[in-house]
C-alpha cells in the first residue's frame, strides 16, 4: 500500500512580547485620557452605565437582605473588569485608525471573537468562583463563633483583633486569586478582539506579558486598583471617569506590550 503524506496544519506561533519601563503605564493612562477626549460622549455614556448597572446590583442585595453579599461582588467587579470594558478597547481601536465613533461599541467587539471571548470570561469566572469557596471554607475552619450581621462584621471580625489568623490568611487567598485573574486577563480581551487567535493563545500571551514586565505591570496592577478603589468608594459616582480611562488605557497597554505583524 502506498504511503499517504498528510498536509500537518501549520502551527500558530504565539505572538512576541515588548519589553517596557517604568514610564509605560503611566503613558498608557495618558493616552486614555486623549481617548475620552477624542470621544468625550460615547466614552463617559460608557461609565455612565457602568455605574447604574453597580448601583442596581447593590440596591438589589440591599432589598434582597443579601448585603453579606457585598464584598464578594467588588472583589469580583475587580476579576471581570477587562469585560465589562471591552466597548472601550473598540472605541480606541477604532480612534487608533482615524475612524469615527458613532456608537457603544461593546456589541461589535464581542462579536468579533465572541467563542473565544466567552472561553477567557470562562476562566474569570471560574477564578472568582474559587476565590469565594476558598474564602468561606477558611471561615468554616477558623470562625468558631456565631457569625455576626453585616452591620456588625467589620467591627467583630476585622476591627477586634481576636480574628487576625483569619484575616491574614483570607487576605493572602484573595491576592492569589487576584495575581491569577491580573495575568491572564491584563491584555488578553483586547488581544482576543484585535486578532483572530483562540483564548489560550490570549492568556498564555497574556501571563508571558506580566512575567517578562513584572515590574513595570505590578506598577500597572496597582493603578488599576487605586483608580477604580476610588470610583468604588465614591459610592460608584467616580466609577463615570475611572472606567472609561482604565478601558482605554488597557487598549494602549495591549498596543506597546504586544507588537504589531
Amino acid at each position: 500500500m502506498d504511503n499517504i503524506a498528510v498536509a500537518e496544519e501549520p502551527r500558530q506561533v504565539d505572538p512576541r512580547v515588548n519589553k517596557i519601563t517604568l514610564d509605560h503605564p503611566w503613558q498608557w493612562l495618558a493616552k486614555g485620557w486623549q481617548d475620552i477626549k477624542a470621544a468625550p460622549v460615547h466614552s463617559l455614556r460608557y461609565g455612565a452605565m457602568i455605574v447604574l448597572l453597580s448601583g442596581l446590583i447593590v440596591w438589589l442585595t440591599v432589598i434582597g437582605h443579601l448585603t453579606f453579599l457585598i464584598p464578594f461582588l467588588t472583589a469580583g467587579f475587580f476579576l471581570m473588569a477587562p469585560f465589562l470594558a471591552i466597548g472601550l478597547y473598540q472605541m480606541s481601536a477604532h480612534l487608533e485608525r482615524g475612524e469615527p465613533v458613532d456608537h457603544c461599541q461593546a456589541l461589535e467587539a464581542f462579536k468579533r471573537n465572541q467563542g473565544q471571548l466567552g472561553i477567557a470570561m470562562g476562566f474569570l469566572m471560574m477564578t472568582m468562583q474559587l476565590w469565594i469557596l476558598a474564602s468561606v471554607f477558611l471561615f468554616i475552619m477558623m470562625f468558631n463563633d456565631p457569625f455576626p450581621p453585616f452591620s456588625r462584621f467589620i467591627p467583630v471580625v476585622v476591627l477586634s483583633g481576636e480574628y487576625t489568623g483569619l484575616m491574614l490568611s483570607v487576605i493572602l487567598v484573595g491576592a492569589f486569586f487576584a495575581v491569577c485573574a491580573f495575568c491572564i486577563s491584563a491584555i488578553s480581551v483586547p488581544m482576543l478582539i484585535d486578532r483572530p487567535v483562540d483564548g489560550f493563545t490570549a492568556m498564555r500571551t497574556s501571563v508571558r506579558a506580566v512575567a517578562l514586565n513584572w515590574l513595570p505591570m505590578l506598577l500597572w496592577a496597582a493603578l488599576l486598583v487605586g483608580i477604580v478603589g476610588i470610583g468604588l468608594l465614591t459610592f460608584y459616582v467616580g466609577l463615570f471617569i475611572a472606567v472609561p480611562l482604565v478601558g482605554h488605557a488597557t487598549w494602549h497597554a495591549y498596543r506597546d506590550l504586544v507588537p504589531r505583524d
